[in-house]
């Protein structure tokens, strides 16, 4: 059985509970059940144009942008309180529409709440505005939202994800035109909820769950100033190219192929949870996830079959059971596109030591066990391509040079991880490494701080103050002398 989870009849526009232009109802479906669960108003041009028209208002016209940065956090505050008053039904949503397991469901609505508060203190931590001196010339530096900003959000994370662009954007001063994905939008309807409970002021924020086709009319309208895309890399290249032709910013947060390099100085047995769960946690939907594991070459046995282990181990099922480790793929499309791969790097090749196939104890619901191949060359397609699934691609190397040239051996450069004893080898080792995160003996996304990518994993950083610098323009204002 799913989670309950509740549907909607009305759309979130400016605030509002808005009657849609259509009476068409969107299905969502639970991807461990593959049965509708729940309802949604279906989207369409009108409802967005609607949508859009409210934000460029509240931007040109209402009192949003125009207040104080102290004042923005007294909302932003609130709206962290509401998220924790609904921290269960949150946590129940992704689990039955994105199929995460309880474990980790429980930690979507304490994620949120996090980016939230953090966003309420940027008031007291950035300076909006400051005095400048020069040579023959003075001034004020004052920092402007950049205006209307259109976010669009993927299915893998809907509401942590939601509320960190969110939070910086509307510290900043903009306003919000939010699209979710559609394989996972009641989260993000939850949320508007909590935003409709902390009393922002109207045409602020729109939440708007749709597909690629109206997401497009949000991208390429030009009432819109800026765009915020959490997705693949893909579908950045193509929001960047709609963006391109009327010169709008953009902030780009894409895929990963994320190296784990392990030194040869530390043991095994400790970091074993570490290097499995990293890669295939959330079934491995997860774009900064380790998927790429690095040991010296006559180490790797030793490794492979202790992660095998682990992996055999971790039950495979229904999310809401406790003991579920590994839940479905989002939907039947990404269950075959995980298999696919797995074929591939079988005719490429590689070693398949153990998954590679759907749980023969499941007769439905999208789901492929945790897969591990070892002796990965790193120019095959499994080594280089983004699969987001639960398959782990073992890469063996001579020394740390190698190590370090097979982890910048990629299109993707988004997050990482060292593990060795001697720290000083190992910050040296993450210093090597062309990426935007980098973790020493552990992992983490850290979304306080400066998260974002290079290469083809982005463009721009989301979280701190560099996030929150990302919606807004400095202005210099030149006085006389």
């Amino acid at each position: 059985m799913s989670a309950k989870i509740p549907s909607y009849e009305k759309l979130f526009i400016g605030g509002r509970w808005c009657v849609p232009s259509s009476s068409e109802l969107f299905s969502v479906y639970s991807p461990s059940t593959e049965e509708a669960i729940a309802t949604i108003p279906a989207v369409t041009a009108a409802d967005m144009d609607k949508a859009i028209s409210v934000a460029r208002e509240a931007f040109d016209n209402g009192p949003w942008p125009k207040m104080s940065a102290t004042e923005r956090s007294h909302y932003l505050s609130r709206a962290a309180e509401e998220v924790a008053k609904r921290d269960a039904i949150i946590a129940s949503s992704f689990t039955a529409e994105v199929g995460g397991p309880t474990a980790l469901a429980g930690f979507m609505g304490i994620q949120a709440q996090k980016m939230w508060n953090d966003a309420a203190t940027f008031h007291s931590r950035f300076a909006f505005e400051e005095e400048r001196e020069w040579q023959g010339g003075r001034g004020i530096l004052t920092h402007e939202p950049v205006g209307v900003l259109a976010t669009i959000l993927p299915w893998n994370g809907p509401v942590p994800t939601a509320s960190l662009k969110m939070g910086a954007a509307l510290a900043a001063g903009c306003t919000l035109v939010v699209k979710p994905a559609p394989e996972a939008p009641i989260g993000t309807l939850i949320l508007a909820e909590a935003l409709e409970a902390a009393g922002f002021p109207e045409g602020v924020i729109s939440i708007l769950p749709a597909g690629r086709d109206i997401g497009r009319l949000l991208v390429s309208d030009p009432r819109v100033d800026k765009v915020a895309f959490t997705g693949s890399t893909r579908g950045g290249a193509e929001v960047m190219s709609e963006c391109s032709k009327r010169i709008a910013g953009v902030t780009l947060e894409l895929g990963g192929k994320s190296a784990a390099i392990i030194a040869d100085d530390i043991e095994l047995d400790p970091i074993i949870q570490s290097t499995v769960f990293n890669a295939i946690g959330h079934s491995g939907q997860i774009c900064a996830a380790l998927t790429r594991v690095l040991i010296r070459r006559d180490r790797q046995e030793e490794l492979v079959s202790k992660m095998a282990d682990l992996m055999e181990s971790l039950k495979v099922g229904d999310p809401l059971d406790s003991d579920t480790a590994i839940g479905p793929m989002i939907s039947k499309a990404q269950r075959d596109r995980v298999e696919k791969y797995i074929k591939i790097g079988c005719e490429e090749g590689a070693r398949l030591v153990c998954g590679g196939s759907r749980p023969d104890h499941l007769d439905r619901g999208w789901y492929v066990n945790p897969t591990l191949f070892a002796d990965v060359d790193n120019k095959m397609r499994i080594a280089q391509e983004e699969i987001f699934g639960p398959v782990i691609t073992v890469i063996p190397f001579d020394d740390i040079d190698h190590a370090v040239a097979i982890a910048n051996d990629s299109d993707y450069g988004l997050s990482g991880a060292v593990y060795a004893s001697d720290a000083a080898l190992a910050e040296t080792i993450a210093r090597r490494v062309r990426t935007g995160q980098i973790s020493v003996n552990t992992w983490d996304m850290c979304v306080v701080q400066p998260f974002g990518g290079v290469k083809k994993s982005g463009i721009g950083r989301e979280g701190g103050l560099e996030g929150l610098q990302e919606y807004l323009e400095p202005k210099l204002i030149i006085l006389p002398e």
